[in-house]
């Protein structure tokens, strides 16, 4: 089921410009968002599985992405942690469980850090809880993000390279998904927020957070992850400094929940019936606030 298409499209007004979201289902509330160069499609084969377990699924298009506005200036994992409670807020059906693939998960624990309020867990994908990379090799890799995400090569360049990412048996889906966010690149204004994010980022902002973050969390990594040195290490040390319960999928890439959607909806759906009942208001019931609806 083409999840992505099949709701409307809502947009959450933020000072810099708005964020694209859908809505699908009712229940406890699950708030959802891509990694950096994806969709909300990347979640297709997820979302319908949590909205039949009775959650209310929310996803939201990073800052410059998808449906979302291309005028914010700032991007990263901070300003995505703050679109990520600021919808929880607009929703008012929090606290949500926060899920997020690659930098998004990242924002998430930056979010549940922040507002442990809002958060009543988290589901990181394959996310960056520390910055691997040294000062040397981001620079090197802000130079090679300006040449990979120039015109006139730059969409299909990523969408390429986005494959190159699924390292288990390719998912009947993933051409399609890849010919979506090369379309998507080739709107006007993507391919340049794109490259502002990829200039931006910097996860040392998580680590510090780590210690503060008070809800439960499940970590997936793929073990054949290239992101990674070591993915395996990548998930002890989030066992030992987030206290997350993980989930390790051999033969799998940094898209778990294109890769693996049932061994990681099963894996999410156990650990959020291990948590306490959050009460929450009615779910028929939506706040609708400054909700600009496309």
């Amino acid at each position: 089921m083409d999840m992505s298409a099949s709701a409307p499209t809502h947009h959450l007004q933020r000072p810099a410009g708005r964020i694209a979201y859908t809505d699908h289902g009712a229940g406890p509330l699950v708030v959802a968002s891509p990694g950096m160069g994806d969709l909300r499609a990347t979640y297709d084969d997820v979302v319908p599985r949590l909205v039949d377990a009775g959650y209310r699924v929310v996803v939201m298009d990073l800052r410059g992405h998808g449906e979302s506005d291309t005028t914010f200036a700032v991007h990263g994992d901070e300003a995505t942690a703050s679109d990520y409670v600021a919808l929880v807020e607009h929703l008012d059906a929090g606290p949500a469980v926060l899920l997020g693939s690659s930098m998004a998960a990242s924002a998430a624990v930056v979010a549940a850090a922040d507002r442990p309020d809002l958060v009543r867990a988290l589901v990181l994908l394959d996310g960056f809880l520390r910055e691997g990379a040294s000062r040397t090799r981001l620079a090197a890799m802000r130079v090679l993000y300006r040449v990979l995400l120039a015109r006139p090569w730059g969409a299909a360049a990523w969408s390429a390279l986005y494959g190159t990412l699924v390292k288990g048996p390719r998912p009947a889906r993933l051409a399609a998904h890849q010919a979506a966010i090369r379309t998507n690149l080739s709107e006007p204004g993507r391919l340049r927020s794109f490259r502002h994010l990829c200039l931006q980022l910097d996860h040392s902002v998580v680590e510090p957070r780590v210690a503060r973050v008070q809800a439960p969390a499940l970590a997936v990594f793929g073990l054949r992850d290239p992101d990674y040195a070591d993915p395996a290490a990548e998930a002890a040390w989030a066992r030992e400094a987030l206290g997350a319960r993980t989930l390790e999928l051999p033969g799998v890439g940094h898209y778990p929940q294109l890769e693996a959607p049932g061994e990681v909806t099963s894996a999410v759906l156990d650990f959020l019936t291990a948590q306490p009942e959050q009460p929450g208001p009615d779910a028929a019931t939506r706040h609708t606030g400054t909700d600009d609806r496309a």
